[in-house]
């Protein structure tokens, strides 16, 4: 009986490995697909920092531009130190500090979108709207 019950055993243990390897495997996937996923959102970051980086420049070089250059004063403004001003907006092209500012008049330039606030019980006293009239007077449509 002792030979039946190490052969359970045997074969219990080898159970217990392969559940054990399985979990291994699984892990080893997770943390492969977490890495994956984390370097993602860090591309995705970078970018997003980078973008903001850049509309940040060229915000102060359109800002300084359209202030006559004046840094003194757009950096009391804006709580900045002159020079930091100057530093951030001097990498951007006046071509592009002109194209910045035409953005900022057309957007300027359009009109508002009118909002209206609802009235509290507009919604529960207001007139239904009447059924769409897909059948004729009467009821059913006529099936001959």
């Amino acid at each position: 009986m002792s030979t039946s019950t190490a052969s359970v055993s045997a074969a219990e243990l080898r159970r217990r490995v392969r559940a054990v390897e399985e979990v291994q495997a699984r892990t080893r996937e997770f943390a492969a697909a977490n890495a994956l996923a984390t370097r993602e959102a860090a591309v995705t970051a970078s970018k997003a920092k980078d973008d903001a980086e850049l509309a940040a420049r060229e915000a102060a070089a359109a800002v300084l531009r359209l202030f006559g250059n004046d840094s003194e004063l757009v950096g009391q403004l804006l709580g900045l130190s002159a020079e930091d001003l100057e530093r951030e907006a001097k990498p951007v092209t006046a071509a592009r500090a002109k194209e910045v500012i035409e953005e900022l008049r057309a957007r300027a330039e359009r009109p508002r979108p009118v909002r209206r606030a609802r009235k509290a019980g507009a919604a529960t006293t207001g007139p239904s709207a009447p059924a769409p009239a897909s059948a004729p007077e009467g009821g059913l449509a006529d099936a001959s």
